[in-house]
Formats: C-alpha cells, structure tokens, sequence
C-alpha cells in the first residue's frame, strides 16, 4: 500500500476533511490532496507531523508493516529531543536517521519474533 492510500485511509477512518488536515499540518489543502494521490512526497518534517498527528509510526507512513504506536509508548521528552536533532540536520541526515530509525525498529521484531 503506498503512503498515500494509507494517508487516505487513516483520514477518512477519523471522518477528517483533507482541509483539517492540511490546516494541522500548516499545508494547503492542494498540497495535501497531492500526497494523498500520490502526486508528491512529504517532506520529513511533514512525515512526522503526519504520524503524530495520526498517531502511527513512521514505518507505517512509509509503507511498513508496523503498525500504529501507542500514545502512552510515546515519551513527550524523547520527541521533543529527536525533532530537534532531525531539525538540525540536512536532508540526506534526516534521511540516514530515519532508515537507521527503521532498521532498529526492524531488528528489534525480527528478535522478538519466536518463529
């Protein structure tokens, strides 16, 4: 499933117009219809805003298998100190970041996984 569709299906699941999503987000609603179509790609900013505000992990954003993450998981703190870290870095750091993000995340289960 690409991104977008499960932009669409996290939205509608919420009965949330694109418009209040975009206006969360401080996109237009054109930019944003455009992820949904699959048109465009959202920068990684935009990619965090979009799990926090759906509550789902940037796995799942990305088209992983993880699936939501708990809000009582989340550690406001650790967030904080991670969004400012991704903000301080150029794109192909945040890029690096996010795959050793996933790569752990993916370590991790594949540890926890018996069979």
């Amino acid at each position: 499933m690409h991104m977008g569709d499960r932009l669409r299906k996290l939205r509608l699941a919420r009965n949330l117009s694109q418009e209040t999503v975009a206006r969360h987000l401080g996109i237009t609603r054109s930019a944003y219809s455009h992820y949904e179509i699959n048109n465009r790609q959202p920068v990684y900013e935009t990619l965090i805003k979009l799990a926090a505000f759906f509550e789902v992990s940037l796995d799942y954003m990305i088209g992983g298998t993880a699936s939501t993450c708990k809000p009582a998981d989340a550690d406001p703190q650790d967030t904080r100190e991670i969004w400012q870290l991704l903000r301080h870095m150029d794109r192909e750091q945040r890029r690096q970041s996010i795959r050793l993000m996933n790569d752990l995340i993916a370590r991790e289960a594949s540890d926890a996984d018996p069979g």
